[in-house]
């Protein structure tokens, strides 16, 4: 005891002197650094007591008799989607888990053939070494011939980090995208042209956990997904540059023993038809796992727009009133190959090859019409363009993991680099026309061609040690290398053939290095009645170098900056079923290629955008305070957040005297956003559950922008409701509703939205080997979009409808060795 309390009073002394240090030093980076470390190593020395780690042991039987094989798994009481440990028994029935840290526990004991036999444990400070002593397992009331493993997850789970969404319960969107599949995800929101948001702001997507150039949502099926998980505050050991956090899309892999395969179909149509299939075989055995994927897609789309522009300084062009209406074909093809090797218990390697080939072949037809203040007609033009774009993307990853004697030491490593390819060709023709659409001398023609050659390359190591029985520390460094060539040319027909035209084209070369190290400390404390601490803290240091060329005007820019990244997170366990969580984190958004790129995009002449390359790194602080409560069949979540964003990167559009209005992004003095986000979960009837989500959130955007005072206050609030029905054995409907309302813009805001989905699966066969489904997207036909933007000079309208009602029929089936497997040798995969 006098040990303890002397150490707690030299520890609050270096950290009152650290404290006076940070405060003294003038904010020099590596001032800055020293402070930070030591108030790191000051926490380290406070938690520093040796504690031992605590075991599990206990005996499955059934009546008596030992049952080897058995799996046994604890789980985290507030996590109980990955195992922290695993055993098998024995030939005696017996297992061991070893060096626990003290917590709430659920053991889970699973053996085929056997009911799965679960109980709660608590290992606390006095008794850290728990005997379970005999756990008796009942046999399934069916014969085993006839069990097959099925089950069923839930649409939403929660973890520590946020949550997971489960893609095969989302029945609604079978056969769509990844896109497609996010539309229908709780707490997420999707626009018209695809762009992602949380809480009001573009998230970091990663895929398997890394950066890749596979930078669409488009460019992956939803077939291939196997969950996607959200994470809403991150903490230091992810990329800083997830201000609204981070959507992780982790594509299916084989996780069963012996040969296994699956095939899945789909058709049906909206106002053209769309096809999609996808086939996956695997094997695995005690040291190998081999598996190999196909996914593909096929539809036709199509989408109408009709926009109006009042501009007020220009009394000749006073209306201009457009017309669009585009005819699209998607195509999609995915290949996945994935070889895990673990040569013994300890060391396991895995690499991972994606390949995608994507295209679009998009004919639009443009309208425009100028007419005067008083309403009389000016002039009318019809553009028609016929586009044609492939894409080629092909990403390798060398995974690495070191386990070691004690479980909560943890080394992990990753190397992975993707590349793309994209070639764009569009050929346009513009028609000039009367009023009574008669056409005016010889159309102009046009080409245009874009052609990018893209690269990402990550490099990732995470070293985990606990410093006692009650505290760990984690530490990783991670290099992000990026480049995209584009080269964009525009050529005019003129005296029988296309010329360059140099003002129009451009030639953008783009390099960014993202250095990052981390390390962080998290600890419980406190263990009375069922309560406990739990507490992180983190420190991440991120160096950016990014350059940029115009070639055709030699135009280059340059931008490097060393930023540090606090977090702190802090979690009191109220009890087994109750949670309060407060943390705090500093971000930045770093504008990418599309927004520094300085080249003006006139295509489309009546509406240009363009890069600016001052942008400069938008920073947020971030608050959070969070809670969560779970009863017998219902779970509620709600969290209060607070943003607070210098900076703030936004797209700002000028009406030029000429008549055209240029697009391009622009620095903010200030974006504020607070809300708060429910998550309430229920299951009133044994045929019947539901998940509803909605998030309520302000945004206040103020500042002066090209001499004007902008000031948007607007309230915001989205909501989905997913309705789970099951009539018969093997039977499932789910209905889901999604309605999202006006947001902000810097100078007016995006329309609300709302559709009605709807997905039926029907279990076929003796063991539920096949599946037959029964999709109908936006039932009512409902899904609109628009915006409507007010300046002092000019007002904009624009208004479109996709094809959104849709019916797929879908048909998946699976076979394997897995299970005969399983009974030969005895086990059962917990996965």
């Amino acid at each position: 005891m006098l040990v303890n309390n002397f150490s707690r009073i030299v520890t609050l002394c270096l950290f009152l002197q650290t404290m006076i240090l940070c405060k003294v030093l003038k904010p020099l980076q590596k001032g800055e650094i020293r402070c930070w470390m030591s108030l790191f190593f000051c926490i380290f020395y406070l938690t520093a007591a040796a504690q031992q780690t605590g075991s599990i042991k206990g005996t499955v039987t059934e009546k008596n008799t030992p049952l080897e094989f058995a799996t046994v798994s604890l789980y985290p009481i507030k996590d109980t989607i990955k195992p922290i440990s695993n055993s098998l028994t024995d030939a005696s029935g017996k297992f061991v888990l070893e060096y626990l840290q003290p917590g709430q526990y659920l053991l889970s004991i699973s053996l085929i053939g056997y009911k799965t036999h679960q109980l709660k444990i608590a290992l606390i400070k006095d008794h850290l070494n728990i005997n379970a002593g005999n756990i008796e397992l009942t046999q399934q009331s069916t014969q085993l011939s006839d069990i097959t493993v099925t089950s069923t997850k839930p649409v939403i789970q929660k973890t520590n980090r946020g949550l997971v969404v489960n893609a095969s319960s989302i029945l609604t969107q079978a056969g769509g995208t990844a896109t497609d599949l996010l539309r229908n995800t709780p707490t997420v929101v999707v626009d018209e042209d695809g762009n992602i948001t949380l809480r009001g702001k573009t998230p970091l997507l990663l895929i398997n956990g890394r950066n890749s150039a596979i930078g669409s949502t488009d460019q992956i099926a939803a077939s291939a997904i196997d969950k996607i998980e959200i994470i809403n505050n991150p903490s230091a050991q992810y990329d800083a540059n997830s201000e609204a956090g981070i959507i992780n899309i982790i594509l299916k892999k084989n996780k069963q023993n012996g040969t296994n395969g699956a095939l899945a179909l789909g058709t049906g149509f909206g106002a053209k038809g769309r096809i999609n299939s996808a086939a996956m075989l695997s094997h695995k055995t005690a040291k190998w796992n081999l598996s190999l994927a196909y996914d593909n897609r096929f539809a036709g789309r199509i989408r109408k727009i009709n926009a109006e522009r009042q501009s007020f300084d220009i009394p000749d062009q006073y209306y201009l009133i457009q017309h669009r209406n585009d005819n699209r074909i998607d195509q999609l093809q995915n290949v996945r190959a994935v070889i895990g090797f673990t040569p013994d218990t300890k060391n396991s390697f895995e690499l991972e090859a994606i390949g995608t080939l994507d295209g679009q072949d998009n004919h639009e037809d443009l309208n425009n019409t100028f007419r005067n203040s008083n309403k009389n007609f000016v002039s009318r033009n019809d553009r028609f363009s016929n586009e044609i774009e492939r894409s080629k993307e092909a990403e390798f990853a060398l995974n690495y993991s070191r386990k070691f004697n004690n479980k909560n030491i943890s080394l992990t490593g990753m190397v992975s680099s993707s590349v793309e390819r994209n070639r764009q060709n569009t050929g346009i023709s513009t028609k000039f026309l009367t009023e009574t659409d008669d056409q005016i001398g010889d159309a102009q023609l046009q080409r245009t061609t874009n052609y990018e050659n893209g690269n990402v390359t990550n490099i990732k190591i995470d070293f985990a040690h606990p410093v006692s029985a009650h505290s760990m520390i984690e530490t990783g460094y991670k290099t992000t290398l990026r480049y995209l060539d584009a080269d964009f040319q525009s050529l005019n027909y003129e005296n029988g053939g296309y010329i360059p035209n140099p003002v129009a084209s451009s030639n953008f070369r783009f390099n960014e290095n993202v250095h990052a190290w981390y390390v962080q400390y998290s600890a419980t404390a406190g263990k009375q009645n069922n309560s406990q601490w739990k507490y992180d803290i983190g420190l991440r240091a991120e160096e950016t170098n990014n350059n940029g060329t115009v070639k055709s005007s030699n135009q280059k820019f340059r931008n490097q900056y060393f930023k540090l990244f606090p977090s702190a997170d802090i979690v009191y366990n109220q009890s087994a079923s109750e949670s309060w969580r407060l943390n705090y984190s500093r971000k930045i958004n770093r504008p990418g290629f599309g927004q520094l790129n300085p080249f003006i995009d006139v295509t489309d002449s009546l509406n240009q955008h363009g890069g600016n390359p001052d942008l400069k790194p938008e920073l947020i602080h971030s608050f959070e305070l969070g809670y969560n409560k779970d009863w017998n069949k219902i779970s509620f979540f709600a969290v209060a957040y607070y943003r607070n964003s210098s900076n703030s990167i936004r797209q700002f559009t000028i009406l030029q005297s000429n008549g055209v209005a240029l697009a391009i992004p622009q620095n903010f003095g200030s974006l504020i956003t607070y809300g708060i986000e429910n998550i309430f979960t229920a299951k009133p009837f044994n045929k019947y559950d539901f998940n509803l989500s909605a998030s309520l959130y302000k945004q206040n955007i103020k500042d002066n922008a090209a001499g004007q005072e902008l000031s948007n206050d607007v309230v915001s609030w989205y909501g989905k409701l997913i309705n789970n029905f099951t009539f018969w054995k093997g039977s499932k409907l789910q209905v889901t509703g999604v309605y999202n309302s006006p947001v902000a813009l810097p100078q007016g805001k995006r329309i609300a939205t709302y559709n009605v989905d709807m997905g039926f699966q029907q279990k076929l066969g003796k063991k539920g080997n096949g599946r037959l489904g029964l999709v109908v997207t936006d039932i009512f036909n409902t899904l609109k979009y628009g915006s409507e933007l007010k300046a002092s000079n000019f007002t904009y309208n624009r208004y479109g409808k996709v094809d959104s009602r849709a019916i797929v029929i879908t048909f998946a089936y699976t076979f394997g060795t897995s299970f005969k497997e399983k009974l030969l040798e005895n086990k059962y995969s917990n996965d």
